[in-house]
């Protein structure tokens, strides 16, 4: 297959680039209009009670959803104030699709106590069509925006969701003005030329729009999250660097040691392209496992990132050769003296294959896997200690929907927020949790559930149909620990009466079971994948678990990290959030899936080098040490770039975005130092040539069936059972 892609390459590149052009085109053009079909809503599980209950009772209410308005004056009875809200209160009642808009200063508890502002809750109308309810409000807000004698803030309800979204969005434009920049500078650092510098981004940019094209797809038939467009943006950026990063530094390689270009493709097609498939497989996998979740919120996430991963592959197996067979012979081979005025930081100055000695950073990752391999064991219990330490706040990690506090102080919702916690009383603007109590049932239930601990309020209503509805007010946040628990206890006591319970509390409760039902399988799945693949790519049956369990290590350290600062506050300050109790619940299974498919995305990149040098060696030591040797820069390189995109992430102040981009940058950072670089040789070392073992049936099938890196590769030495020899570093290639 890859043979055949290099060829098509090679020997018709316009026909390739211009095939990846449309694409670009219709990704770009109708693509986009994905963007109108996204939905803000993270925590609803279908099927679950909590969604059953809420559509239960909008068929039994007439009112709709609801937001609010709070302004704020040193004194809210000017007469000028007082005019502005009335005839405001007024126009906003008379409009289509507004169910009631009490007078704030008639109604009891909507003027503050202090004289200081003033709540303005606005109601909708039952059964409007998501047409109608975003014109509804959007003209209510508006009307309620232009009140100019106080300061006036709207949010709420469905318009809390579409703020954080568009927030979101914004945050994501700013980190690409930020890091598109950024990336082009340190791939002119690294490459020393414009030509291979650029490849990489035109790579990006048509990964990402395929990627968009793809979700439009998607959408026909599901809901996307507004987050998965983050998601798309973040990994397609980062993926295609890796990916283009890893082809074109092989293709000067192969440069150095031909002229004839087409070759060259060749060459790199057949050996990095081995490692580029074989690496978007396994973030493929590892990010498959979010699709076994019902949420709309992390499948269409799984869908997203699934499709950006395998268009970037798709595109650095075929738009890449083709743009280096038309432009390589312009591309300076590894070697080649810079042209650029003072030099320029040139990954793999001479080829890595040749005899003559390495430059300096080669010798530096041969030294540090010389240092590791020589004190093995202690450099795992090191490192294996010191990532445990880092983990341990994962243990009491909690996630929740979250309020307004997620957004930065100068957002509208935010200042509504400040504003209702400065003026009013706690809980004013806490959503209740809501029971149905079904006319058949024991009377006594109503009054157990009234008498539950952690109940601040407690409101009756009777519905058209003899449901009683018991709107119970939560000490605490909305979703917070006393909150979530009296949904527990309500659903324990119920026994067979019908009872149902939701908000937004039941919500997190049911997203919560819904993770603990789904996520053994989610992993089984994801586990059983990988290891298939690295048993593929290796031909050991050793590896792959050690590869899972430094991997799981490296994403227990960063998300033990990300909890420590956003749920505990340790530090959140400096990145513009604040400790909030708990992580966002977008955040942890984001983290988790995309962090995980990135450490094997590096780990592959190692194995495919130490693998090159077992092959043609059969040292573990020299493959070790000369894996680490070659591949070192280009994943430190990667790491750089990747650490660059996520980083600017944490530009804008959305929290789940900040937590998602502090997780992934360290995720990267600390798989592609510390594990890659010290306890991979360190543990590879411990192995011996025991980690290239595999039973003689298996070895066989991949023999005959494996996809090899070299065709001319010979099967690797077996295993004999002998003594260790000396630590010494492998010699350079032939």
């Amino acid at each position: 297959m890859l043979a055949t892609l290099a060829r098509t390459a090679t020997q018709h590149p316009r026909t390739v680039i211009l095939t990846w052009l449309l694409f670009l085109v219709l990704g770009l053009g109708f693509g986009t209009r994905v963007f109108g079909d996204l939905t803000s809503s993270v925590e609803d599980v279908p099927g679950s009670e909590s969604v059953l209950a809420e559509e239960r009772l909008a068929e039994l209410t007439p009112d709709g959803d609801d937001f609010s308005a709070v302004v704020s004056a040193p004194s809210i009875d000017t007469p000028q104030l007082r005019a502005q809200v009335g005839e405001a209160v007024a126009d906003v009642r008379k409009q289509p699709g507004i169910a009631q808009v009490p007078d704030p200063y008639t109604t009891r508890g909507l003027a503050a106590q202090d004289g200081k502002a003033l709540l303005i809750p606005v109601v909708l109308k039952g059964g409007l069509d998501d047409d109608a309810e975003e014109e509804a409000v959007g003209d209510a807000a508006d009307r309620l925006r232009e009140i100019s004698a106080g300061e006036v803030a709207v949010s709420g309800g469905p318009l809390l969701g579409e703020q954080m979204g568009t927030r979101a969005q914004e945050d994501v434009a700013q980190a690409e003005l930020i890091t598109l920049p950024a990336v082009l500078i340190v791939l002119l650092l690294i490459f020393g030329g414009l030509r291979a510098a650029g490849l990489p981004l035109l790579v990006t940019v048509s990964g990402v729009a395929g990627a968009f094209l793809t979700l439009y797809g998607f959408s026909q038939f599901t809901e996307i999250s507004v987050y998965a467009v983050q998601i798309v943006t973040m990994l397609g950026l980062g993926l295609a660097v890796d990916y283009a990063l890893l082809m074109v530094i092989r293709f000067r390689e192969e440069r150095g040691k031909t002229q004839d270009v087409a070759q060259a493709v060749h060459a790199t097609v057949a050996r990095a392209g081995r490692t580029v498939l074989f690496s978007g497989l396994t973030v493929a996998i590892s990010l498959s496992g979010l699709v076994w979740f019902p949420s709309a919120f992390l499948r269409s996430m799984g869908l997203a990132a699934g499709a950006v991963v395998v268009v970037d592959m798709l595109a650095a197996l075929t738009l890449l050769p083709a743009l280096l067979a038309l432009f390589g012979g312009k591309i300076a081979p590894s070697g080649a003296k810079s042209r650029t005025r003072g030099g320029a930081w040139r990954i793999g100055r001479r080829s890595e294959n040749a005899t003559a000695p390495e430059p300096a950073p080669g010798a530096f990752f041969a030294r540090l896997a010389l240092f590791s391999a020589r004190r093995p064991l202690v450099v795992s219990a090191a490192v294996v200690a010191v990532l445990a330490v880092l983990a341990l706040p994962v243990l009491g990690m909690r996630i929740n929907i979250g309020d307004a506090r997620q957004l930065p102080h100068d957002t509208e919702a935010r200042q509504l927020y400040d504003t209702v916690r400065e003026h009013y009383p706690a809980g004013t603007d806490t959503d209740p949790v809501q029971v149905l109590i079904g006319s058949g049932a024991d009377p006594d239930c109503e009054d157990k559930i009234r008498a539950l601990p952690g109940i601040r309020a407690a409101d009756r209503e009777r519905l058209s149909d003899g449901t009683v509805l018991l709107e119970l007010t939560p000490n605490g946040t909305v979703d917070g620990p006393t909150a979530t628990r009296i949904v527990e206890r309500v659903r324990d006591l119920r026994g067979d009466e019908p009872i149902q319970v939701t908000g937004n509390a039941a919500s997190l409760v049911d997203f919560r079971s819904m993770l603990a039902e789904r996520a053994p399988w989610a992993v089984l799945t994801v586990l059983v994948g990988l290891f298939a693949l690295l048993f593929a790519f290796t031909g050991s049956l050793l590896l792959p678990l050690r590869t899972l369990a430094t991997t799981l290590l490296s994403l227990g350290a960063s998300l033990g990290i990300v909890v420590w600062v956003f749920q505990d506050g340790h530090g959140a300050s400096l990145l513009g959030g604040e400790g909030l109790g708990a992580l966002s619940l977008t955040a942890p299974p984001l983290i988790i899936a995309i962090a995980f498919g990135l450490a094997m995305d590096y780990e592959l990149f190692i194995l495919s080098r130490m693998r090159e040098t077992w092959l043609e060696t059969g040292d573990h030591r020299a493959a070790t040490v000369e894996g680490l040797r070659r591949s070192g820069r280009v994943v430190s390189c990667a790491a750089l770039l990747l650490a660059i995109v996520f980083g600017g992430f944490m530009t804008g102040g959305f929290s789940p975005i900040l937590q998602i981009g502090l997780g992934l940058t360290l995720a990267v950072l600390i798989d592609a130092t510390v594990v890659r670089m010290f306890l991979v040789p360190a543990t590879m070392t411990l192995l011996g040539r025991r980690a290239w073992w595999a039973p003689p049936r298996l070895r066989k099938i991949h023999q005959r069936y494996g996809l090899h890196e070299a065709p001319s590769a010979a099967p690797a030495p077996q295993a004999p059972e002998t003594p260790e020899t000396p630590v010494r570093q492998a010699p350079p290639s032939p």
